[in-house]
């Protein structure tokens, strides 16, 4: 049967799921029967919790006995020195129970000693002959140079260990579905190579339980579970997780007696900590139990192959993760050379940064401008999806209208996206797209039926009952991104947040050595003048536009400055300081104040066009106390007397840069007695929720009933405002002597 479906993985009803994590599968209170279990207190080792039946091994009962009773001495004594070592060297301990061999395997669970009692006799044995084999078959998995070659040694060798039908290697993807990838089974059955399974097959508390328990079996698939005896110890079931007769849950012996399958056994396989797949064998025609030692020998096999899938897959990568580190070194060698122009070195390039992934397209965010590259979404849909996929977590996906449900109609530029955030609180990112691709998937069975079945105690899962090849095409989907992948693009993220940190501090170091040489050392003294300047600049250590001058003139007379370019750092500092040169040469030559402004105002329009800035000039006249002022969009100038202190509002002109021509005009007054005059900048009075009003309020007031010495005048008023340093903060302060 073919079908055509939008990806979506296979669901059940929700209830019935969640019933089925509620399962108690580590504490079924339950044994299967092909051997007895005693949990026993230690050190008197005395029978706490016993299999039912259990007397049956032993030739009576258990309860409150101590192992050392139901045990030869001899075989007494070599448990008990077992014990006080490692128990995975004791395991299996061969002892003798009712003139029979047993296989004794012990592990501690919830405070007591459990062992479990196995008799060899009924087992299946592949023989000496096999495991003298055994060096041989760890060369031929270790000799192996791909994934496909030791999963296929892997499924022939454990069969031929094992004695089982069918035996199959399954690998997980990234949502717990499961792919054949290897078989070798009896030739008369139907094959399962290449068929998937839906991840609702094997839920998640039992895939838990297969990445800590490597192997798990069961011998018939008919049995009847034996129950514990007391079923609870200390208010609670025991703990069986650890257990190898631990009874499994009903829903999956079902699924077993669907699939026809009599016996079956499992071992994990698990790369780096994480369930990868399971070495799944079945057995169709009748119970089978493989002895102690051939199970352990093929966890081993198991344990072996999971040591070696990092390389295995790898491998299979090798050529792509080769191809993507060599992209990966050119941007790095071209971001080297070009700290400042990053954007263009990862889009104008000959290696881009859509060339580092097989991508369609790519998108490249930096310092807040968006770059596309090949086949993309449109411009204004990728950053909502980029702040969608990183507000929930994810950052690569093959199945975006999963993770975003919004962006179902981009599937097919960007059905796969993958995003890296560049650190710098701009929200720059770098984005891969993929289109979707078609993929056909042959299921083993329709997964989309439904697996519910009600029960008194509400709806649970009940197993497929067919099995038959099932193919779909599955749509909404990309190809999936590889670990090198991601890795590559985290690496180059975290290349370019790292060098504009260091630009950005390389430019604030230089900035702030270009704004020392914008701000006087030490006031030049110009007799009959009393003049105060502070600085203090912003706490985030960002240098701003802020500067204060004092050029001498013809004359006698002198000119006080204070300029605020817009904008912050090296930039900034750089116009700074070709403003505050070309104003020192048109104070020199001008008629006043408004003609030097005028002048600066045309440098401006013709040279540096497109920037702001503010600046106030006060032109004094130490001998008669004259002082013009000329204003382009600066604070207004304080003046404080002996009856007060108001702000000259007169003549203030536009900002310089924003006009063609702006007319600049100039107010004149007096300095006389303890007369003062006051320049700001913005950052000593904009704060706070009345904002600019309520500043000039205050620095009025702190200055109307101030000191008359300026210096103490600018102590006190930084006193009083107390500004928040979220801005430079300029303040000059002038007298006559």
């Amino acid at each position: 049967m073919t079908s055509s479906a939008a990806g979506q993985a296979p669901t059940v009803d929700e209830e019935a799921l969640a019933r089925c994590a509620d399962e108690p599968i580590a504490v079924p209170g339950a044994v299967q029967p092909h051997g007895a279990l005693l949990a026993v207190s230690e050190p008197d080792l005395a029978v706490v919790v016993a299999s039912a039946g259990a007397a049956d091994l032993f030739g009576g009962p258990v309860a409150g006995r101590a192992i050392d009773e139901l045990l030869d001495p001899a075989d007494a004594e070599r448990l008990r020195a077992g014990l006080a070592g490692d128990l995975a060297e004791l395991n299996p301990l061969r002892v003798r129970v009712g003139g029979e061999d047993v296989d004794l395997v012990v592990h501690r669970a919830d405070g007591l000693l459990v062992t479990e009692w196995e008799p060899v006799r009924g087992a299946e044995e592949a023989g000496s002959a096999w495991h003298r084999r055994l060096p041989t078959v760890l060369q031929r998995l270790s000799a192996s140079a791909t994934l496909d070659e030791l999963s296929g040694v892997l499924a022939r060798d454990v069969r031929a260990l094992t004695g089982f039908d069918r035996i199959m290697v399954y690998r997980f993807d990234a949502e717990w579905n499961g792919e054949v990838i290897a078989e070798d089974c009896r030739a008369d059955l139907e094959p399962f190579l290449g068929l998937w399974f839906p991840a609702s097959d094997i839920p998640a508390q039992a895939r838990a339980l297969y990445a800590t328990n490597w192997m798990r079996l069961i011998p018939d698939a008919t049995y009847r579970p034996v129950p514990l005896e007391p079923a609870m110890v200390g208010g609670r079931p025991l703990d069986l997780s650890g257990a190898m007769l631990r009874s499994v849950s009903p829903v999956h012996l079902e699924y077993l007696a669907n699939m026809g399958v009599r016996a079956s056994m499992s071992v994990s396989l698990v790369d780096r900590g994480k369930l990868w797949g399971l070495i799944a064998c079945h057995h169709y025609a009748g119970p089978h139990r493989p002895s102690y030692t051939d199970r352990t020998a093929a966890e081993f096999l198991g344990r072996t192959a999971s040591l070696l899938l990092p390389t295995k897959v790898d491998a299979g990568e090798q050529g792509g993760v080769v191809e993507v580190a060599q992209r990966q070194a050119q941007l790095a060698a071209v971001i080297g050379r070009t700290p400042r122009g990053l954007a263009a070195a990862l889009t104008d390039g000959e290696v881009t940064a859509l060339d580092l992934l097989p991508a369609a397209g790519a998108a490249v965010r930096l310092g807040g401008q968006l770059h596309l590259l090949g086949t993309t979404p449109p411009a204004e849909r990728i950053g909502p999806l980029v702040g969608d996929l990183l507000a929930a977590g994810i950052r690569a996906t093959d199945a975006v209208s999963r993770a975003v449900p919004a962006a179902a109609g981009l599937v097919a530029t960007a059905s796969g996206v993958l995003v890296e955030e560049v650190a710098g609180g701009r929200g720059d990112y770098l984005a891969w797209f993929r289109p979707e691709t078609l993929r056909e998937i042959t299921w083993g069975g329709n997964p989309y039926t439904s697996k519910t079945a009600q029960t008194d105690a509400g709806p649970r899962l009940s197993p497929r009952r067919s099995f038959d090849a099932w193919s779909e095409t599955v749509r909404e989907r990309s190809q999936p991104w590889l670990d090198h992948e991601v890795a590559a693009a985290r690496g180059l993220a975290a290349l370019l947040t790292a060098t504009a940190a260091n630009r950005a501090t390389e430019d604030d170091r230089l900035a702030t050595a270009l704004q020392r040489t914008l701000l006087l050392e030490q006031l030049p003294k110009v007799p009959g003048v009393d003049l105060a300047a502070r600085y203090l600049p912003s706490a985030d250590d960002v240098v701003g536009g802020d500067w204060y001058d004092l050029v001498p003139l013809p004359g006698g007379r002198v000119s006080v400055v204070l300029g605020d370019v817009a904008g912050h750092g090296l930039a900034a500092a750089a116009i700074t300081a070709q403003l505050r040169h070309a104003l020192r040469a048109h104070l020199l030559r001008a008629a006043g104040p408004a003609a030097a402004l005028d002048g600066l105002n045309e440098v401006i329009g013709a040279l540096l066009p497109g920037e702001l800035a503010t600046a106030v000039v006060a032109e004094l006249d130490p001998a008669t106390g004259e002082v013009l002022v000329a204003n382009a969009g600066h604070l207004p100038v304080l003046h404080a007397t002996g009856g007060g202190a108001g702000y000259l509002h007169e003549g203030r002109g536009p900002a310089l840069g924003l006009l063609d021509a702006a007319g600049y005009r100039e107010t004149r007054l007096t300095l006389a007695g303890d007369d003062r005059l006051l320049l700001v900048s913005d950052g000593l009075v904009e704060r706070g929720p009345g904002g600019l009003s309520t500043g000039l309020d205050e620095l009025r007031a702190a200055v109307a009933g101030g000191p008359v010495a300026p210096q103490a005048l600018l102590d006190a008023v930084l006193t009083a405002l107390d500004p928040p340093r979220t801005d430079d903060v300029t303040l000059l302060a002038l007298a006559r002597t």
